[in-house]
């Protein structure tokens, strides 16, 4: 087979870009459309956020892909408005209200109480409409045919979960969770414990992993600054590395970096003892991933490829 042309239009690019995704747009809509502005030859998002949500979409360019799973797997932070008095068949506001129950004049000391039995790690039943999959068919495909099957609990970690306001019938909510926690579910079960069911009536995320709202970039921003070229919009991309604070560093010298660019694990001196490190030649040219090794040696995991 020959090798595969790339469109000469498009350009090498290699950061992450923190995205306010608008409401009313998929995630991968999103995606395409800042892809677009770039010229980008390789991009991917790291986790898909709902059409009605708002808020961080962290978009990795190029090599920077290579760093996307990893975020997939990180905490999150949302804000989320619970509608109380009512469950859709979504869970949240775009879905048909399939039940309405009254709202006793919840209090806020009685929502606190509640919430608090919500943190730590606690089972979850994913939702019919979830891009889970069931015999290879995605669960919100049969949802929509009015399928539904049973989905086995998983076990997810919700680390806050605090009252920012309550006016009944809403109550806005702020949650930092595992990888893998749905908010919808999560607003639904509290509606149940209050006796009077919810849904999400919106949801805005505010944090993925090392990154907060702090640097986010709208999509009318970012048009703007496109029309002033990619330079321009090159200057708003993070470091690929930026997505793994949570990691050491580990300097190798020119040499050590050769024989870790072949493959081979090296010896460092004064290398963390376990775990995931991010590598580098030097002070500041970022080689990629690696994992310490039994012996001690550092290993390469994924590098990157910068030309």
């Amino acid at each position: 087979m020959g090798r595969r042309r790339h469109n000469p239009n498009l350009r090498r690019v290699n950061g992450i870009l923190l995205l306010d995704k608008p409401a009313g747009m998929t995630s991968n809509a999103a995606l395409q459309a800042v892809k677009k502005l770039y010229a980008a030859r390789k991009a991917g998002h790291t986790g898909s956020l709902d059409p009605l949500a708002t808020g961080l979409l962290p978009l990795c360019f190029g090599e920077a892909t290579k760093v996307s799973g990893f975020l997939l797997d990180a905490d999150k932070d949302y804000q989320v408005l619970c509608r109380f008095g009512e469950r859709t068949t979504t869970g949240d506001a775009e879905g048909e209200v399939i039940e309405q129950r009254p709202v006793d004049n919840i209090s806020e000391q009685q929502l606190r109480t509640v919430l608090d039995e919500f943190l730590g790690d606690i089972e979850q039943i994913p939702p019919m409409y979830s891009a889970l999959k069931h015999k290879g068919e995605r669960l919100y495909k049969l949802a929509r045919q009015g399928v539904e099957v049973e989905r086995e609990a998983r076990q997810v970690t919700i680390f806050d979960l605090d009252l920012v306001h309550l006016e009944a019938p809403t109550a806005e909510i702020r949650v930092r969770c595992s990888k893998g926690t749905y908010v919808r579910t999560l607003v639904e079960d509290i509606g149940e414990r209050l006796g009077c069911g919810a849904h999400v009536a919106g949801l805005r995320r505010l944090g993925v992993g090392p990154f907060d709202d702090s640097g986010m970039i709208g999509m009318e921003q970012l048009e703007a600054v496109a029309a002033e070229g990619h330079y321009a919009l090159d200057q708003l991309l993070l470091p690929m590395e930026s997505g793994l604070t949570q990691w050491p560093d580990v300097r190798l010298t020119g040499d050590a970096a050769f024989y870790l660019r072949q493959g081979q694990p090296v010896l460092v001196p004064k290398a963390p003892t376990t775990g995931w490190v991010r590598l580098y030649e030097g002070e500041s040219l970022f080689l990629g991933m690696g994992e310490i090794l039994d012996d001690g040696r550092v290993a390469p995991r994924r590098l990157m490829v910068v030309n």
